[in-house]
């Protein structure tokens, strides 16, 4: 998986104080010498030489970007529908569905062994990777060792769980899972098809195919099936959905009995309908009423499958993005009541066209991939200003009209 790294004349002071070969004329003598310092505690963990100069060869500076990624994470600043609207949309559920027929004698396999639903593991895999397509995609996966250490040097908020992490990478690189010149993962060091961070790849870690190694990086059974391993591991109940999107009675409006958590049927004894009009199918299953857009947008009883998903990515959007697109995957219908956007949005081909119309004006030179991230919503609000509209953000029906009578 290709990766961008320096590569300098070997050292000569930093070298023979600490026998790891570095740039004599390092970018960040500090980033260096911190390096030099960790293989101390590297080995006192049992990491080999070896393995931990293979890692680090060639890296003399921190990742910029991913200091830039730190400070930007869409599940906790994006709005609800901004992030649901790039997760769940035609073309993940059509790849999705294709992955379902395309895997389905594996997803036999792994349902029948952990009891985790097809397409649950399927949107979760959509939802890290866009079904393995981000593995291969220059920019995207990053040198786990120099991203760790980034986050370990420059991010003191970060810096403990950088350490534990890049601890556990190579330990994965020691029992030979994976060369440790091969170690990729995301900018905060989460590896392979269904991104898992070291530490959970050392507890969940499943050799589906049967080849000898815990290979999430090439193998989707096994990558799949670790991502069973783990929601099984923290209580996921088969059979049981991970929750319903419901009509609140106006009485419970304005915030009323938010996150509050009861049994299915005392919700109905209360006046909560499923929003499809269908009964719900345990009465004495508990949840917990959440409106992530608040009381003009659509409410949800989260069951406990809601909540194992969040031991998966720990935000509210995450878990209610892979429930909306496992159930779309599955065939079943989206939403019953739509976002409060206060503007019509744009199918998946539409904000692609979005997106090339915008490039062809200068103003967007990212990917046409039809998801509207920070890149795509600064080249909208610079046409809004162009246009005299409101400079909002948004890949809205009236801007699209607008560019192509332009």
């Amino acid at each position: 998986m290709p990766f961008r790294t320096r590569m300098l004349a070997a050292a000569l002071s930093l070298s023979l104080v600490s026998g790891v070969v570095m740039p004599a004329a390092a970018a960040d003598p500090g980033f260096v010498q911190w390096i030099n310092n960790f293989e101390s505690v590297a080995a006192k963990n049992g990491i080999s030489r070896q393995i931990y100069r293979a890692a680090f060869a060639g890296i003399d500076e921190p990742d910029p970007e991913v200091i830039r990624k730190a400070r930007f994470q869409p599940e906790f600043q994006d709005k609800v529908w901004d992030y649901i609207d790039n997760r769940v949309n035609e073309d993940s559920v059509a790849e999705g569905q294709m992955m379902r027929q395309k895997w389905a004698p594996w997803l036999d396999r792994i349902e029948k062994r952990f009891g985790v639903p097809r397409d649950v593991l399927l949107a979760i895999w959509s939802m890290e990777t866009n079904y393995g397509a981000a593995l291969t995609r220059d920019g995207v996966m990053m040198s786990l060792p120099r991203s760790l250490a980034t986050l370990a040097y420059a991010d003191k908020k970060r810096a403990k769980f950088a350490r534990e992490q890049l601890l556990a990478a190579l330990k994965i690189a020691q029992q030979g899972h994976v060369a440790p010149q091969n170690l990729t993962s995301s900018w905060a060091g989460a590896m392979g098809h269904t991104q898992f961070i070291p530490t959970s790849y050392l507890a969940y870690a499943t050799d589906m195919d049967g080849d000898g190694h815990d290979n999430i990086w090439g193998s989707v059974p096994d990558a799949l099936a670790t991502a069973a391993n783990l929601l099984k591991r923290n209580g996921w109940q088969p059979g049981r959905s991970w929750g319903y999107e419901v009509e609140v009675p106006a009485k419970y409006r304005g915030g009323k009995l938010e996150r509050e958590a009861m049994t299915v049927g005392r919700w109905a004894e209360l006046g909560f309908r499923r929003a499809n009009g269908r009964p719900f199918p345990s009465g004495g299953e508990r949840a917990n009423l959440i409106r992530p857009a608040g009381d003009n947008g659509p409410a949800f009883l989260m069951t406990k499958n809601f909540f194992v998903l969040k031991n998966y990515n720990n935000a509210d959007k995450y878990a209610l993005g892979v429930g909306l697109l496992a159930d779309r995957i599955g065939g079943y219908q989206g939403l019953v009541n739509d976002w409060p956007r206060g503007y019509i949005p744009l199918s998946s081909a539409e904000r692609q066209e979005l997106q090339q119309r915008l490039a062809g004006h200068g103003l967007y030179d990212g990917k046409i991939d039809g998801k509207i991230g920070s890149g795509s919503k600064t080249a909208i609000m610079a046409l809004q200003a162009r246009f005299g509209m409101p400079q909002d953000g948004n890949a809205s029906k009236a801007l699209l009209d607008a560019l192509r009578r332009n």
